[in-house]
């Protein structure tokens, strides 16, 4: 991708039982999506045309067996067909094999033309960790499996709701098990993840601020001692890093100082600890970021609502996933001119 050239992107469908389509197909009716990438989604073009049905959108459909065979033109959906879904057996709302597959597969293309260099980056609509179970795919959300797809060691969650940004330590484990992963190297891998990620968002010198484990961040070891053992000698081997590192800090305050402008993101502990802040700020507005992969992946926010999908088609707010795109689209055009 050239330094002014719009980046193709990857819109896999998610789940065929839930508000993907429709939310895939409400985003393409946007005339301001073309104006900033070039946009190809991975699905099953049967399951698409009911999208438009329920997004009441005159949008064609244009199968294609490869990117450069894309249109990229105004009311033109590009479409890599799997070939996966058959309508006729789709179940809407609910979490079925089937769907799961489909769902797995999709991203799987979509990381394979990312990592061969047709694809810039990849936006994700949501999907489903039952289905995805039930179709063998034994991963826990989009994160695992994707961090599998590119064999990806260290890698972490980061959500990003206005101006709140949050990545964390941990996430689809117990409480218990989360607990167990506060661990120093950790904690220091996942602030080098965080220092990278918003540096790809355009912010040079990211101020970082590092949550505590327990209330009050331990309370000088009263509450727990994780903040002693391993939060605290992880800030510090950051700071002689020359990172710009805070911590650890109060959960109950960190979040309310990050969205008020004291910090770009805040490394939390654990899955809730992050994420009921973010969701706080509205599920329409969310964006969820893979980092530490070699390709650029961002998602929705959400679920698969499979009850709007099975009972209320038509309402599926495609706001959350067009935030995905447009960092998707910030993003790769900030590792193309650092490329250059």
């Amino acid at each position: 991708m050239g330094q002014t050239t719009k980046p193709f992107l990857g819109i896999t469908m998610g789940d065929p039982a839930g508000i993907g389509p429709e939310i895939v197909c409400k985003m393409f009716a946007q005339s301001e999506l073309y104006g900033i990438c070039r946009p190809i989604v991975i699905g099953d073009v049967p399951c698409l045309r009911e999208g438009l049905k329920a997004a009441n959108s005159p949008l064609g459909l244009h199968t294609i067996a490869n990117v450069s065979e894309g249109k990229f033109d105004q009311g033109i959906m590009d479409v890599i067909d799997l070939h996966n879904v058959s309508i006729r057996d789709l179940r809407m709302g609910e979490p079925q094999a089937m769907a799961g597959k489909a769902s797995a597969e999709y991203v799987q293309r979509a990381v394979e033309l990312a990592i061969k260099g047709e694809l810039d980056a990849i936006v994700t609509a949501p999907i489903n960790k039952l289905a995805l179970n039930m179709a063998g795919w034994h991963y826990s959300g989009h994160t695992e499996l994707l961090a599998d797809l590119t064999q990806t060691k260290d890698f972490a969650m980061l959500l990003i709701a206005g101006p709140l940004r949050v990545i964390h330590v941990s996430t689809h484990v117990s409480l218990a098990e989360a607990i167990r992963r506060v661990k120093k190297q950790r904690v220091i891998t996942v602030i080098d993840l965080a220092n990278q990620a918003i540096k790809e968002m355009g912010i040079s010198q990211p101020r970082i601020a590092v949550a505590g484990l327990n209330p009050h961040a331990g309370e000088g070891g009263l509450f727990g001692n994780e903040e002693i053992e391993f939060i605290k000698p992880a800030i510090e081997e950051s700071l002689r890093k020359g990172l710009i590192v805070v911590g650890p800090i109060a959960p109950d305050t960190v979040f309310l100082r990050t969205k008020n402008g004291e910090f770009d993101v805040v490394v939390a502990m654990y899955h809730d600890q992050g994420h009921i802040a973010v969701k706080m700020q509205g599920l329409e507005v969310g964006v969820n970021v893979s980092v530490g992969l070699p390709i650029i992946r961002t998602s929705v926010d959400h679920g698969t609502a499979y009850d709007i999908a099975s009972t209320r088609p038509g309402t599926a707010n495609p706001t959350s996933l067009f935030e995905a795109t447009k960092l998707a689209v910030q993003m790769a055009m900030i590792r193309a001119k650092r490329e250059l």
